[in-house]
């Protein structure tokens, strides 16, 4: 943390905490991989929601618009057919 928040380089902390430079380098790395895969996951608006909660409300969503729409069809259809046997 303290390279990440610039208080100390890479060298200074490998020294502080008695450990080789280029292990603080694989720790930054996965640090800094950490974060991306955090902020790539994060859905806006919805704080605390999952990816996979997020994907489930819209396919939830999305299979709601599609029965309205086959509603809407049968409905449609049964008015022509209905107008078609007195015509």
């Amino acid at each position: 943390m303290q390279v990440v928040t610039q208080q100390a380089t890479q060298r200074e902390a490998a020294e502080a905490w008695g450990v080789d430079r280029s292990t603080v380098v694989g720790i930054c790395r996965t640090a800094k991989q950490g974060a991306l895969d955090a902020l790539a996951a994060a859905v806006p608006g919805r704080p605390g929601t999952s990816v996979e909660a997020a994907a489930l409300a819209e396919a939830r969503a999305e299979v709601e618009r599609l029965r309205a729409t086959v509603t809407e069809q049968a409905v449609t259809l049964h008015l022509h057919q209905g107008k078609s046997r007195w015509g």
